[in-house]
């Protein structure tokens, strides 16, 4: 058994409490390590880290902080194999994904933000004869960082790479759930000599460890990604603080299927947007709206295809879907499918936890699974399930699909798939989405501004918004 210890100002430390839990291989259901159970007492040595390193972090040179962040990057890429292995052991993704996005991924970040940060500007504006206003953008101070299961390293280095380069310095608290990639970040921080306290990892559950971070005084800003009800919780309990707050979270993300689509791109994407990563991605489509002149042989055409993946031990390459990451998440995904049931819906495919044999036969998988026959309105197709379950719905016209994509609380993201310019442009002007896909689906440039409305988020990350969102603009007025 590992032990996986909070990283604080610079060193691996036990939690104060002594305590751990354990940590669970999805593929097998076995534990393979040790968490550290922390609580405040644990927040408040961040804390004091953090703030004996901040003055020195924020005054370095930008090319200085850009130099150490390009550092990370360079180790993590050295290290890319290691850390697949450790990511899929730890969440259940297929290694091939792990291999080919989540590592990769946490490479590019930290790169994005070293070099961003290095042509980060602001504005100046001259009032004719009379004075120059010149804005400065500053860090804030200590930038706490909560990151979900999902896409654990991914996702951890999209927030703290750039309030890093910002010049704050970051308190991050992974998710429970998926602990393991952001211990072997504290390791590699040290290997890299990033300075003492200026970034610290705190292990622990989101009621203990998470909730203290929120509550800190001295922590005045906070990034989040998970679910909505927790992004709720953390807005009631800092607003009396004024904390400046991004919320990333949950989706219920349409997949428009216009009769004019490009078919055969269209079903490669529906079963790519549905099931990567055991459809555990927000920006997952999950549910499918398909013109009704199309719609059978689309459904048709999707079924067969779907019937084609192969789910099972996620370290075998011919295997598209790897473990559920928890059980309880397993067994809240089956519940969604026996809900669906009584609803009306029609089960075409999947529907069942699946039990591959071997290695992984003791392991949490469930089989992709397609429904029709459910009305836009039921809970099946209204709240999250987070899983590999996707239901189709067809449309009569593009008003109806507008409405049906826009009938959820969420507003995460969506797929529009047609070949008519005009069609795309005006579909997409009505979705109430933060993220529009026209003919593809995840294409992701980093510089591009990412969240959602409605009850999928609150503020923008990625780009320039990451690095205003991790400052402080100040306006300075000289008058001539």
């Amino acid at each position: 058994m590992q032990y996986l210890k909070n990283y604080i100002g610079g060193s691996l430390r036990e939690p104060i409490s002594g305590n751990y839990f354990e940590n669970f291989c999805p593929s097998t259901a076995e534990a393979f390590s040790l968490v550290s159970d922390s609580d405040e007492r644990d927040v408040e040595l961040a804390v004091n880290a953090a703030k004996k390193a901040f003055s020195q972090w924020s005054e370095l040179p930008v090319q200085k902080r850009s130099d150490y962040l390009m550092n990370l990057a360079e180790i993590i890429e050295s290290k890319l194999e290691m850390l697949a292995q450790a990511e899929t052991r730890d969440n259940g993704k297929p290694l091939w994904l792990s291999r080919s996005v989540d590592i990769p991924r946490a490479v590019s970040n930290f790169r994005f933000f070293a070099t961003a940060i290095l042509h980060f500007s602001s504005e100046s504006h001259a009032m004719e004869h009379i004075a120059l206003n010149y804005t400065l953008r500053t860090p804030i101070g200590i930038a706490g960082c909560i990151s979900p299961w999902n896409l654990p390293l991914y996702l951890l280095t999209w927030k703290i790479a750039p309030a890093l380069a910002a010049g704050n310095c970051v308190i991050a608290k992974p998710s429970e759930i998926t602990p393991y990639t952001a211990f072997l970040l504290s390791e590699i921080c040290m290997e890299a000599g990033l300075p003492d306290g200026v970034l610290n990892i705190i292990h622990g559950y989101g009621h203990k460890a998470g909730t203290a971070l929120c509550k800190h005084p001295e922590i005045p800003i906070i990034s989040f990604t998970g679910g909505t009800h927790t992004g709720k919780i953390i807005s009631e309990s800092t607003a009396p603080m004024f904390k400046k707050l991004s919320l990333e979270m949950g989706g219920k993300n349409p997949n428009l299927i216009f009769s004019d689509c490009h078919f055969e791109k269209a079903i490669q994407s529906g079963i790519f947007s549905s099931f990567l990563n055991q459809g555990e991605i927000c920006l997952c489509g999950s549910r499918i709206f398909i013109e009704k002149n199309i719609y059978e042989r689309f459904r048709d055409e999707l079924v067969l295809k779907t019937n084609q993946l192969k789910t099972g031990d996620p370290l075998v390459a011919e295997c598209k879907l790897g473990a559920i990451v928890s059980k309880q998440h397993l067994d809240k995904i089956a519940s969604y499918v026996k809900l669906a049931v009584k609803e009306g819906g029609k089960i075409l495919t999947g529907g069942n936890i699946y039990k591959p044999a071997g290695r992984c036969e003791k392991g949490w998988f469930f089989e992709p699974t397609i429904i029709e026959g459910l009305p836009v309105e039921c809970r099946t197709n209204q709240e999250e399930i987070f899983g590999p379950v996707v239901s189709l719905i067809p449309f009569e016209n593009d008003e109806e699909a507008i409405r049906f994509s826009n009938s959820t609380e969420y507003g995460l993201s969506a797929s529009i798939w047609t070949e008519n310019l005009n069609r795309a442009h005006t579909v997409a002007s009505k979705i109430k989405a933060g993220i529009i896909w026209v003919n593809c689906w995840l294409l992701r440039d980093l510089r591009t501004p990412f969240g959602g409305m409605k009850s999928s988020g609150l503020g923008r990350e990625g780009g320039w918004e990451s690095l205003r969102f991790f400052t402080e603009s100040k306006n300075v007025c000289i008058k001539y």
